[in-house]
């Protein structure tokens, strides 16, 4: 928890060194929004602990090859790539020609093409990074998982009531995030003890009613 002028993207690398250091563990995926568009701390996660960073591409950037718009990737004669993998080591990615692409057929650059092609991650590292904005995890991560987190923030807010709170004490709002923070722990581990019922949508489903009527009537 910060100052209202302290930006957001700041606290990445940090609140990652703690997971590290404290519990041997990091997010291999983080999906944010575009508070955390900084190059320089998706490099950090990236090359530090080999965490992807994913935020959608900024309208008003440019990008870059062999990307043609952020859901596509195209070799310099415009066919279709998919990606090939990462190479940690190198810190490049490689992508390869789709293999029922039209195009490649009728390339005047067929007999020359190496059918496969390398970009450095550092290159860009919103289009490519750890992960490809191309990739179908990235573009799942981005459109159905992201759009879940500010209705779910709101919720918690609304259910503690920390909308109606105006606080102007960074120490009192410290401990009031943290007393938030134990609730949603302790709620989420209550319901991880609770015995899963038998359908997921069990309370949901509709009943019919039970009359007691009486006999003659």
């Amino acid at each position: 928890m910060t100052p209202a002028n302290v930006g957001e993207g700041g606290l990445l690398v940090p609140a990652l060194n703690l997971c590290v250091a404290r519990w041997s563990w990091r997010p291999d995926y983080i999906v944010v929004d575009m508070g955390y568009l900084a190059a320089a701390s998706k490099q950090i996660c990236r090359q530090r602990w080999q965490v992807a960073v994913l935020t959608h591409l900024r309208s008003d950037m440019k990008v870059l090859a062999p990307f043609e718009a952020e859901e596509r990737a195209v070799c310099p004669q415009g066919s279709p790539l998919r990606w090939l993998g990462y190479d940690a080591h190198a810190q490049e990615h490689w992508f390869g020609a789709v293999p029922e692409a039209a195009l490649c057929g009728r390339c005047w650059q067929q007999s020359q093409c190496p059918q496969q092609f390398v970009y450095p991650a550092a290159a860009h590292e919103t289009l490519l990074g750890k992960l490809p904005l191309n990739t179908r995890a990235a573009q799942f991560l981005l459109q159905k998982v992201r759009p879940w987190i500010e209705p779910a923030q709101s919720y918690e807010k609304n259910q503690l009531g920390l909308g109606t709170l105006f606080l102007n004490s960074l120490r009192l709002a410290w401990c009031w995030g943290l007393l938030a923070d134990a609730v949603c722990l302790l709620r989420a581990r209550a319901l991880r003890t609770l015995a899963p019922n038998s359908h997921p949508l069990r309370e949901l489903l509709p009943e019919q009613l039970a009359w007691d009527w009486e006999e003659g009537a």
